[in-house]
């Protein structure tokens, strides 16, 4: 790949020219490299299970998360030398030519997340004028010094006096006492962004300043002047109206009743410590737990406390150390995630339905469903707990991706106890059901979380902070429900035709879990044609040309981050990747293009790119936190997905025909009759009347 001019290494790949489907047997040659690739990858997958029963990759983001655990430990006075070392190890070697760091590989320079990484290697002992340091100092000037970074990176400046409390946007704790209906309420943030919010309105009330270990005027256009003022937009405009809410929210803050918001405080401290899980962590996400400790901790909570402790024994788990030392931070971790994505593969791929290894991971599964009401059930109060989370703890906090996932790995499986397994099924599916949204579709935690308020704050400029319904969360819920034997239910024809409705003009679907396009549309067909849309329907048949159309001259998909924020050029549009290969392939076969020359050459490109001992390479970041300003990089996705492509191109759907992995007994359980499809029993279900969307 050739540089771009903003430092980046994401040039363009070449594009095979758009192939029409052909009818043109694949190659022998072709089935048998699949079949060898398959049972490798097999072999490899299985290796990797825990004892336990669970799959978990590392999960990879960018430095920040890095930089703000030493920030945070700078903070309450624990920072120790050795976590430092590898700390700084690992950010150095994230570091590229050009003295920035970006948020994925291949990305252009992020400046928050430049300015963030400087800090903590200033923190480690690098000094300004190190070539390293110089040059990145040099970049943050040319993108206008600290005075443009996000609020979030500006809060921690302002913790160490490097920036002023009184020139970052304002929110309130008193926030905590709003009822669910007035806007700007905190059940009005998507739940990732709650977790984070709340303990950081009470680090914004206490407005604390640590003495600062070093000066950062390098790190300004004119050091005289560091904070300059934004100029207010027309009044009559959302920015202007949130502005200037803003300014009164400043007012507020100095004549703020001390008994009021000492009160609002505690209550968010309650609101804190109630959410906190069995193991110490918030939400099972390292973000919410940082600024959780620092809130509790400036209320007087000493780091002895219970609380505080396990809350900094859980930041630990987030750590990965790696051979030569570095240490990275993970922002979560994906056990359930993992488990039941590689339990499809597996069993997608041939190996037996009683299989032990997949037993294991039922068992495991099943041991891991919510059954006590969390923050969701502020919009869905009636509803009974039955949902799977994405972390190891996240009892507050399921989400309705995992669960529709869960649930088809669980039909895969033949499971020796049935009944606990048929109750764990019936739970997840009834609360899937209650959550959807009133627009037929489903988001990824709550239940219509649409305010537009939210993202208009001056507070919130970065990433999603609520959570509408996706297409790709959608799609994996309404296959889900077509396997359940529930396609011609009222609920899932619903969401169907919301899918319907959400297709781009070109064919594709919009990705917000994965990236993008390329993610969106092998999660939608699939689930559209498990619910019965036929193969022919026009919605499948422009999917398929749109995939055919930006298949890579290598036989593989790619696409790049940039598809979220740059002009449709960059849609489906990037190197060639295992786990976006996979994502097309599976959008092909399940449109029945098993023996399109689409799919021969992208299956040939999986088997070809694959490693010795059965896995596949993958730098690139195909997953997202929040699109294009939080990219993931799930370890697990390049052995997941090109197995359960190649598995579904070896062996066909497991849920459409006799396959041999099929559960005879247990794949549909009371939902559909021996001896017919679960297409053909869609709709006469004993879970049709499960819950009430």
């Amino acid at each position: 790949m050739t540089a771009t001019t903003d430092g980046s290494t994401g040039a363009l790949p070449p594009r095979a020219a758009a192939a029409s489907e052909s009818t043109t047997p694949v190659t022998a040659g072709v089935q048998d490299a699949a079949r060898r690739a398959t049972s490798r990858a097999t072999d490899f997958l299985l290796s990797q299970q825990d004892a336990q029963g669970w799959w978990k990759g590392d999960l990879e983001t960018n430095v920040t998360m890095d930089a703000e655990d030493l920030l945070l430990r700078q903070f309450l006075g624990i920072r120790d030398e050795s976590t430092t070392r590898a700390a700084a190890l690992f950010i150095r070697g994230e570091q590229r030519e050009d003295g920035t760091w970006a948020t994925f590989l291949g990305g252009p320079g992020e400046l928050s997340t430049t300015i963030e990484a400087y800090i903590a290697l200033r923190l480690a002992g690098d000094t300004p004028d190190a070539p390293h340091m110089a040059r990145a100092a040099a970049w943050i000037r040319t993108q206008g010094g600290m005075a443009r970074a996000r609020v979030f990176t500006r809060v921690w400046l302002a913790l160490f006096g490097w920036w002023k409390w009184e020139d970052l946007p304002e929110l309130p704790p008193e926030i905590i006492y709003f009822p669910k209906w007035v806007p700007l309420n905190i059940y009005d943030f998507g739940c990732w962004a709650r977790q984070t919010i709340v303990p950081l309105t009470i680090v914004a009330a206490k407005r604390p300043v640590r003495p600062a270990p070093f000066p950062l005027d390098e790190l300004h256009i004119d050091p005289a002047r560091p904070n300059p003022a934004t100029p207010l937009a027309p009044a009559a405009s959302w920015d202007g109206l949130f502005q200037r809410l803003d300014k009164a929210l400043h007012l507020y803050h100095k004549v703020a009743p001390r008994a009021l918001r000492k009160a609002a405080m505690n209550t968010a401290a309650r609101w804190i410590i109630e959410r906190q899980e069995n193991d110490g962590c918030w939400g099972g996400i390292q973000p919410p737990a940082v600024y959780s400790i620092m809130a509790l901790h400036l209320l007087g909570y000493d780091l002895e406390h219970p609380v505080m402790r396990a809350g900094l024994e859980s930041l630990d788990r987030y750590a990965v150390w790696r051979e030569d030392g570095a240490r990275m931070i993970e922002a979560c971790q994906s056990p359930v995630w993992d488990t039941c994505l590689a339990t499809i593969a597996l069993a997608d791929a041939g190996v037996p339905a009683d299989h032990p290894q997949l037993v294991k991971a039922a068992d495991w599964m099943i041991s891991e469903q919510v059954v006590r009401p969390g923050d969701w059930s502020v919009r869905r109060p009636g509803l009974p707990p039955g949902g799977w989370a994405f972390e190891f703890h996240n009892d507050n906090y399921p989400d309705i991706d995992d669960s529709a996932e869960v649930v088809l790995a669980l039909r895969r499986v033949r499971h020796p106890d049935k009944e606990r397994l048929e109750r764990a099924v019936a739970r997840g599916v009834r609360w899937q059901l209650g959550m959807q949204s009133k627009d037929g579709a489903w988001g990824a935690f709550d239940a219509d979380n649409t305010s537009p308020f939210p993202n208009k704050l001056p507070f919130c400029d970065f990433g999603e902070v609520i959570d509408p319904p996706s297409a790709d969360v959608t799609a994996h819920v309404v296959e889900m429900l077509a396997v359940e034997g529930l396609a011609d239910d009222p609920r899932t024809r619903r969401g169907i035709a919301w899918l319907l409705a959400e297709q781009e003009p070109d064919g594709s679907w919009f990705g917000r879990w994965g990236v993008n396009y390329i993610y969106g549309t092998g999660s939608v067909v699939p689930a559209l044609t498990a619910a019965g849309i036929p193969r022919s329907h026009p919605a499948i048949r422009r999917a398929v040309g749109w995939l055919e159309s930006v298949q890579n001259e290598d036989g593989g998909w790619g696409e790049d981050l940039r598809s979220y924020s740059d002009t449709k050029s960059w849609s489906g549009s990037g190197a060639s990747t295992a786990s976006q290969t996979a994502w097309a392939l599976m959008a092909l076969l399940a449109a029945g293009g098993r023996d399109s020359k689409a799919v021969e050459r992208g299956v040939r490109w999986l088997a070809e790119t694959q490693r010795e001992d059965g896995s596949w390479d993958e730098p690139y970041f195909t997953g997202t936190g929040f699109p294009w300003d939080f990219s993931i990089n799930y370890h697990l996705y390049r052995q997941v997905f090109p197995l359960t492509a190649l598995g579904r191109y070896v062996h066909g759907d497991p849920f459409d025909g006799p396959g041999k992995n099929r559960p005879a007994e247990a794949v549909k359980g009371s939902v559909v009759r021996l001896g017919e499809s679960p297409r053909a029993q869609a709709g006469k279900g004993s879970l049709a009347g499960a819950g009430e969307g």
